[in-house]
Order: C-alpha cells, then structure tokens, then sequence
C-alpha cells in the first residue's frame, strides 16, 4: 500500500527555526487536512511525547509517516547509541509510526548557516568501518523491536555522493535499509533513478524532493552553506516546472520491487516565500499523478 506524506519543514524549518516561525502547528496540519495527505513526519513544533503526537495529529485525519533520528556512531559509544535508539523506537511506536528516518550528525555541517556544504566531512577508511558496523547494529536492533530504520543521504554529511552512497550499500549487512532521496541525490551528483535501480529493494522509505538546479549551482559555486540553498530556494516539489528531478524512472523502479511505504513530499523551502499549502498541493496532485502512470499506485485519485 502507498501512503502520501509530508513534512512539516514546508512550513517552518528544522534546522533554522526562523524559517516559518510565523506559521504554527495548526496552520500546518490543517493545510495538510486540506491538501489530502495521509501523513506527515516529525517536526520541532508537534509534541514529543509519542502518545500526544498521535492524538494531536489523529484530531487532523493525519498518521505518523516518520521521524529524524540523529545518530552519533563516529564518537560516541555504541551502548550510548542503542540506548538513544531504544528511546527513539519507544516514541515511534506510542506515536503509531513504523519507521525511523536515520542520518550520522556527529559532525555534520547541513545545519551549521557559517560553514558551506561544500566543506562537509570525508570518512576516513577506519570511520567507513566504524560507521558501517555500528548501523548495522543499530539496523538490527531496529528490526527487532518491529521497526524499519532507513538511511538518510544528506547533503553536508559524510554520505553525500553517488560513491559514498553505493560504498554504503556495498559494505551494509543485512539489517541495513536506505532512505531514498531523490533531491538530496540528484543534489549530491547521484542519479536517483540509478540509485533506485539498484538498490530499491532494500529502500525502506521514500522522500520525493525536487531540486532547482540554478540555485543549487550557486550553492556549489559560491560556496554557500545548506541553510542558505534552502532560503534561496534549491528545493521545491514533485511538478514544479523550475525542478529538474526525474521521479518517474524511482517510481518505475519501486513498482517493479513491489514497494510498499510512504512516499513524502520533503522539499523545505522558505513559507514566507513559497506559499506551503499552494506548493504542496501541486506536489501531492503530481506525485499521485506520476505514481499511477509508473504502475505504483493504481488505486491513486488523480484530478483532471
């Protein structure tokens, strides 16, 4: 079953509360309501308590698609790692989510307005082991408490590019899943219906995020930081006419593996700019569009 979600960074942002601070978390779920989504992922404005999550977003029609986890692995001990993890599935479940958007953040940059993303952190060959061995411990643990746990490429983050993203498939073990997004791999040089291609069958999640490729070319040639892409508008929707992304080939893709999961329009732009609710809608309209004539979604309603 396909499941149409949304986060709620179109409306105010994670990483830069500022972004959409005039916008509250009712004018978000009731844009959501209205626009026809499923669901939505965790944002810093819902409760974190999983159980008040849940009723918060039930009073809307809205499910719990998922939640950013930061991990610490590359410096912190693994034991600390599981406990946090433990902690994390706890609120998934109480908040009736059934999976677990993961990203290494120890030393990230994507958050960080004074530091470009081009400067982001490489691996060294001894962290690509630490760090593929302790996910997967996680990744276990996960699918033990009945818990999918996907990997989030990120751009200013050490897995970015198309080779850190197929080095990270190659060495993950069996519990390992990847979160497939296709703007922050189209942004970090991967195509992302290769990618899809590849390796959909061990995609547990994915994100449909468009990207506006003038904008992202600034980032790289003026050695902008993450957070100034994002007020410029590198991102947008499934549908714009400014993004250049190719969904359909992703979606072919994962309906030849048989996915079945969320599909989430995660594109985070500026709310006093772009307007969410006209965005989003444009989005969920064309994504269901194009999940239907890839053969994923035949029970999609597509308006004329």
């Amino acid at each position: 079953m396909i499941r149409y979600g949304t986060n709620p960074i179109a409306w105010s942002n994670d990483d830069d509360w500022s972004i959409g601070d005039h916008l509250s978390l009712e004018d978000c779920l009731s844009d959501c309501r209205e626009i026809g989504f499923d669901g939505i992922e965790k944002g810093h404005k819902m409760p974190d308590e999983g159980a008040a999550l849940k009723a918060a977003l039930a009073e809307y029609g809205l499910r719990f698609a998922a939640g950013w986890f930061s991990t610490s692995i590359l410096v912190r001990d693994i034991g600390d790692e599981v406990k946090s993890l433990r902690d994390w599935i706890s609120f998934t479940k109480a908040a009736g989510g059934d999976h677990i958007n993961a990203c290494e953040c120890s030393n990230t940059v994507h958050g960080n307005d004074r530091v470009a993303v081009n400067d982001r952190p490489v691996m060294t060959d001894a962290e690509w082991e630490r760090f593929s061995r302790g996910y997967e411990e996680l990744s276990r643990i996960a699918h033990e408490e009945g818990v999918a746990m996907g990997y989030h490429h990120h751009m200013g983050t050490i897995i970015e590019s198309e080779a850190e993203i197929r080095r990270f498939m190659e060495m993950a073990g069996p519990y390992t899943r990847l979160l497939l997004d296709t703007g922050h791999a189209w942004f970090g040089g991967a195509d992302p219906g290769a990618l899809a291609r590849d390796f959909m069958d061990r995609v547990s999640h994915i994100h449909c995020k468009n990207v506006r490729p003038g904008v992202a070319k600034q980032v790289r040639e003026e050695d902008l930081s993450f957070l100034e892409g994002v007020r410029r508008g590198a991102f947008t929707v499934p549908g714009d006419a400014e993004g250049c992304v190719d969904f359909a080939p992703v979606l072919r893709e994962a309906a030849k593996a048989g996915y079945s999961g969320w599909l989430v329009i995660e594109a985070e732009q500026d709310s006093a700019v772009r307007d969410p609710r006209e965005y989003q809608g444009l989005g969920l309209r064309s994504l269901k569009a194009m999940a239907r004539a890839a053969g994923l979604d035949a029970t999609a309603e597509v308006a004329g």
